[in-house]
């Protein structure tokens, strides 16, 4: 049986992220939150390739208690268990100590582990760090930008767009791939899923004593990440009314934003004037 753990994230739904101010951190318990997209579409790959053989999902999620809420959904889509990571000690850290936590876990509870799945990048970040930075803990391979899986035996064949270049690469188990934002589109939840996902056992939580951290650590504090500011940028926009004749309008045009036109339409532009014989 294949064991195949995926990471999931539960994010924001609101448009106006509630952001402390002070520790650059998001008020993640004040906002409706929801299942990440990009988490989605890697618990939707773990999905069709538990159809195809036998597989055990497990979904792994950090974050406060309300968390749960897209582990359930998580067990109700398909997964076999979720997991969740929680503490105070581990609230406010970076990409960083989030794929160190995490692969403290895999590590300790997971050692027959054969693949990992990640989102390419969250919604409210997208740094797209947390898949290699968990692979290079893990000191397993990794691939980037998925859009096909096929596993073989002992390895998985994986299809990816990159800078225009279709490739197929070949990569021994275990080991990490991130889902593309375009790939394996999600299946709709449906009732009897839910039904199931509350039949069986409930989530399992998991603190940071249970993990080995001791009383000193702080995941805020020990990030080496700081944010140094947070704020909602604005739209400034200013109009310029050209006047005058129309010959004169353009040339003015032409005159004044001749270079940025041109860099829009990625061409040069000529004005209307012509040598005169």
């Amino acid at each position: 049986m294949l064991n195949i753990i995926v990471c999931i994230k539960q994010v924001p739904m609101v448009s106006e992220l509630p952001w402390d101010s002070k520790t650059g951190t998001l008020k993640r318990e004040l906002a409706q939150g929801m299942m990440d997209p990009a988490s989605r579409r890697a618990l939707e790959a773990a999905l069709q390739i538990k159809e195809n053989q036998p597989a055990h999902i497990c979904a792994i999620t950090m974050g406060p208690l309300m968390a749960q809420e897209v582990l359930h959904q998580a067990k109700a889509l398909g997964a076999d268990e979720g997991v969740l990571l929680t503490d105070r000690k581990m609230a406010g850290a970076d990409t960083f100590l989030t794929s160190f936590i995490l692969a403290r876990f895999i590590q300790t509870d997971c050692k027959d582990v054969d693949l990992v799945l990640c989102g390419s990048q969250t919604s409210d970040s997208e740094t797209a760090q947390i898949g290699p930075q968990l692979a290079e803990e893990l000191k397993i391979p990794a691939i980037g930008y998925a859009n096909h899986i096929n596993v073989l035996k002992k390895s998985v064949e994986v299809q990816r767009q990159v800078d225009d270049f279709f490739e197929i690469l070949n990569m021994d188990l275990p080991g990490l791939i991130t889902i593309d934002l375009c790939a394996y589109n999600p299946r709709y939840l449906s009732l009897a899923g839910v039904e199931k996902a509350f039949e069986n056992q409930g989530i399992r939580i998991v603190n940071a004593e249970q993990l080995g951290f001791d009383e000193t650590f702080c995941a805020l504090k020990d990030s080496p990440t700081r944010i140094i500011d947070v704020y909602s940028p604005t739209t400034q926009k200013e109009n310029h009314v050209l006047k005058g004749a129309v010959k004169k309008v353009v040339d003015q045009l032409f005159d004044e934003y001749g270079k940025v036109i041109s860099s829009a339409m990625g061409k040069d532009l000529k004005t209307h004037e012509h040598d005169e014989a």
